[in-house]
């Protein structure tokens, strides 16, 4: 019986259809590597690179190249919408015209495939989540955990902001690696352009400022940067206090600078590394570079993102004692003496 019962479950198996092997990392990673260097052949023999203005005309190696594939700092201008204005030409990096940039239209475009991406992946939520939702869930609590770790409780109602910031300027980042996007004139990475930085770091500027008030008063965030009550522990006590304080106010106005300059200098340095190294090597050593950059633009969206919500911790901070605390921070028991409970309400 057990003879029988062992063969028929053999012959069962020996009938079943084997399973399909799985292709590995290794070899999708090597079929992009060999399609992205069969492209880039393709390219040069089909599309050779031009003078700038030039279509057609020959192109020496290697200073043609170069410059055939350096995008400068401003922006193309796809759209004029005020024809009688002269735009800014030359070495102008930041401008205030009424014009559709390459940067611009890319940051359009950018943004209206999150929103639909986004829409997407959260329509239909339930209790028990299926793959999708797996994916948008994961994502959302790996970034609240992260700025949790790095803030604490107090950073839970800005984790919105911090992640909302880090997708959007990641993926920002990112489309200047994708094909046509820094190939055409039309098309350029938004975080290649100091215009479109410098309105995100204002943004940033404006939020965690706002926050600052909110939290403290205007009064209390006002006394961090002019501390007049130090005058009550000395005349030299309060000269040192308010030189301090003055600082620090400068300091809060160079915070939007270094955002926005940070995030410029490293995405715009990369695009023109990416597009010599490019140029002169043609497709073997730019696929190893595009993985760098991939990283480096994870690492600064991070660095963006994580700065905001470190400026926006600090300026809820109340100045000075723990009686200068918010109301909500104490009812939380943050500012309590350790071993203490929160006095009660």
């Amino acid at each position: 019986m057990t003879d029988g019962t062992e063969g028929a479950v053999a012959d069962a198996t020996a009938s079943a259809p084997a399973p399909a092997p799985r292709r590995s990392t290794r070899t999708v990673v090597l079929g992009l590597i060999a399609a992205v260097i069969v492209l880039d052949v393709l390219a040069l023999l089909f599309v050779p690179p031009h003078p700038k203005g030039e279509p057609g005309a020959a192109c020496a190696f290697p200073v043609c190249f170069i410059n055939g594939s350096l995008e400068f700092p401003p922006p193309h201008v796809v759209l004029d919408l005020d024809p009688n204005h002269d735009l800014p030409t030359g070495a102008v990096v930041i401008g205030f015209d009424l014009s559709i940039t390459s940067t611009i239209l890319t940051m359009w475009i950018v943004t209206a495939i999150l929103l639909v991406a986004l829409i997407g992946l959260t329509r239909g939520l339930q209790l028990r989540p299926g793959g999708r939702q797996n994916l948008i869930e994961f994502a959302y609590e790996t970034l609240s955990d992260f700025a949790t770790s790095l803030g604490g409780p107090r950073a839970k109602p800005y984790i919105p902001l911090f992640a909302a910031l880090f997708i959007y300027i990641l993926f920002s980042n990112w489309s200047g690696l994708i094909p046509p996007i820094g190939k055409v004139d039309e098309l350029r990475a938004p975080t290649s352009d100091l215009n479109i930085t410098a309105g995100l770091a204002l943004v940033a500027f404006l939020a965690f400022e706002f926050e600052g008030f909110r939290r403290n008063g205007v009064r209390g965030y006002l006394s961090k940067f002019f501390p007049i009550s130090s005058f009550k522990e000395g005349i030299g006590a309060g000269i040192l206090a308010m030189y301090v304080g003055l600082i620090e106010l400068l300091l809060e106005f160079i915070k939007p600078l270094t955002l926005s300059m940070r995030l410029f200098g490293n995405i715009y340095g990369g695009e023109v590394a990416l597009g010599v190294i490019t140029a002169i090597t043609l497709a073997i050593v730019p696929v190893a570079l595009i993985g760098l950059e991939a990283l480096l633009n994870f690492i600064q969206a991070l660095i963006f993102s994580v700065l905001t919500l470190m400026f926006t911790l600090i300026a809820i901070e109340g100045h000075g004692h723990d009686e200068d605390a918010h109301p909500a921070d104490a009812a939380a028991g943050h500012g309590a003496p350790a071993g203490e409970p929160a006095p009660a309400h």
